[in-house]
């Protein structure tokens, strides 16, 4: 892996952030519905009540990962918006994302983490498997998972 950045957003990053992202759905899906997705049309106002992290290779934007509150449940966070560019998979970007994101959850005083995904991203569910997250099952088509900090 080239040198690699992990920083918060900043409002400058609003557009390559929101490309990336809905580039990555559109590889799983094949298809985008833009009406799907309104949380990306601003992201600091969006996820100002959590932490949105980016990562760059030089001036190529290559990630991005969130938490969130998670609503009702006192000192948990969601790990949202992860999504490493094409071309730039399994070269431990996603990893260091989600060390990023772990370790702010840990600063600002969360225990847990919990994520959801696609319940047919068997590659991706792999990922956060061998990170230390627990497989909850499967509700509405997404593995849900847990992991203690």
């Amino acid at each position: 892996m080239s040198s690699l950045t992990i920083r918060p957003f900043e409002r400058r990053d609003q557009a390559a952030a929101k490309t990336l992202i809905l580039e990555g759905l559109v590889e799983h899906w094949g298809a985008l519905d833009p009406t799907l997705n309104p949380d990306l049309d601003d992201i600091a106002t969006t996820y100002a009540e959590g932490r949105f992290l980016t990562a760059w290779q030089g001036k190529r934007l290559v990630g991005t990962g969130a938490i969130l509150p998670e609503a009702g449940a006192e000192g948990t966070a969601r790990v949202v918006r992860m999504s490493v560019a094409r071309g730039c998979r399994r070269q431990g970007i996603g990893r260091a994302l989600l060390d990023a994101l772990c370790a702010t959850a840990r600063k600002v005083g969360y225990r847990r983490l919990v994520l959801e995904t696609t319940a047919t991203w068997h590659g991706v569910i792999d990922f956060y498997e061998i990170y230390g997250f627990r497989a909850l099952g499967v509700r509405e088509g997404n593995m849900h998972f847990e992991m203690d900090l």
